[in-house]
C-alpha cells in the first residue's frame, strides 16, 4: 500500500500535468478557430471550381486536356496529408487504417505532407516519392509546389490516376478520414456536408448549361486546370489542418479532466489513509494510558 508521501507526490505530478494539458488545449483552441475559418470560407470557391470543371469533362470534346481523361500508365500516386505532430488523439491513426483498407489498383508511389505522413509510409514499408514540408499556418505558395509535382508526374505518363487521402474536417468532434481523386478530374466532397453530382446546376428544362471559350476551350483549360488542382490541394490541405487542431484541443481537454478527475480520486486515498493513521495513533495512546492505569 502506498504511504502518504507518495500519494502526495502523485497529486503533485498529476496537477503538473494538468497545467501542461490545460496549456495545450488553449493553443489548440485558438489555432481550431483560425484553421476552421480558413477550411471554411475556402470551401465556396473550391466546390464550385469542381462542379464546374466536372460539367466540362462530361461535355467535352475527347483529347481536349490530359486532366479530363485517365493517364496513360498503370500506376497510381498518393498523396498522403497527415500532421507534423502528435498529441491530437487517433487522428494519424485512423487516416492510416483508411489508407490500408482502401483497395488501390495496381503499383502505388506515394507523396507526402507532415512527418506522421512519412513515418506511416515508411512504416507501412510502401514506396516514398517525395515528401514536402509545410509549415503552419499553410501557405498556397508552399502547397502550389506539391500541386504543380503532382501535375508533371501524372502528365509524364506513367500513373493512371492521383489519388489524395486527408482528413476531411466535419466539426470540432467529428473528423473523417477520406480518398479523393485528384486527377482526372472528379467529383471532390470537401467537409463532408457537400455532395453535388456530376453536372452543375441546370435550368428546369433539364438542358445541360452551355459554356463559351475565348480564345479556345484548349487554351482556357491549359490555364485554369493546374489552377484548379494547386487550390483543391490547398483545400485538403486547409482541411487537414482544422481537423489536426480541433482533434488535438479535444484530446488536450479529455487528458485535463482526466487529471482533474485523478487528482480527486488520489486526494481521496490520500484522506482516508491518513485518517486510518490518525485513528491507530488514538488507539495506541488510548491502549497505552489504558496500560499504565
Amino acid at each position: 500500500m502506498p504511504s502518504t508521501r507518495d500519494i502526495r507526490r502523485r497529486i503533485k505530478s498529476v496537477k503538473s500535468t494538468a497545467q501542461i494539458t490545460k496549456a495545450m488545449q488553449l493553443v489548440a483552441a485558438a489555432k481550431m478557430k483560425k484553421a476552421q475559418d480558413q477550411a471554411a470560407n475556402g470551401r465556396p470557391y473550391a466546390e464550385l471550381l469542381n462542379k464546374v470543371l466536372v460539367s466540362l469533362k462530361d461535355n467535352a470534346e475527347e483529347g481536349v486536356h490530359p486532366y479530363f481523361s485517365a493517364g496513360k500508365g498503370d500506376k497510381t500516386l498518393v498523396l498522403l496529408i497527415a500532421s507534423d505532430k502528435g498529441l491530437c488523439g487517433a487522428l494519424n491513426t485512423n487516416l492510416l487504417k483508411k489508407l490500408v483498407t482502401t483497395q488501390l489498383e495496381g503499383e502505388v508511389d506515394y507523396v507526402t505532407i507532415g512527418k506522421k505522413a512519412v513515418q506511416g509510409v515508411t512504416r507501412l514499408r510502401r514506396n516514398l516519392l517525395a515528401d514536402f514540408p509545410i509549415k503552419d499556418p499553410a501557405k498556397f505558395d508552399q502547397v502550389r509546389v506539391v500541386g504543380k509535382y503532382l501535375q508533371d508526374q501524372f502528365r509524364a505518363g506513367e500513373y493512371k490516376k492521383v489519388l489524395v487521402v486527408f482528413n476531411n474536417f466535419i466539426n470540432t468532434v467529428t473528423v473523417v478520414p477520406t480518398v479523393e481523386q485528384l486527377l482526372p478530374v472528379n467529383p471532390v466532397t470537401l467537409g463532408g456536408k457537400r455532395n453535388f453530382g456530376n453536372t452543375v446546376d441546370t435550368p428546369v428544362t433539364g438542358v445541360a448549361a452551355e459554356y463559351t471559350f475565348e480564345p479556345d476551350a484548349a487554351t482556357v483549360f491549359e490555364s485554369v486546370l493546374p489552377q484548379y488542382v494547386n487550390d483543391t490541394v490547398f483545400q485538403m490541405v486547409l482541411e487537414s489542418r482544422a481537423s489536426e487542431h480541433s482533434s488535438r484541443m479535444v484530446a488536450m481537454k479529455n487528458a485535463t479532466d482526466n487529471a482533474k478527475q485523478m487528482v480527486k480520486d488520489l486526494s481521496l486515498e490520500y484522506n482516508k489513509l491518513r485518517q486510518a493513521a490518525i485513528t491507530n495513533e488514538l488507539l495506541e495512546i488510548t491502549t497505552a494510558k489504558m496500560a499504565l492505569e
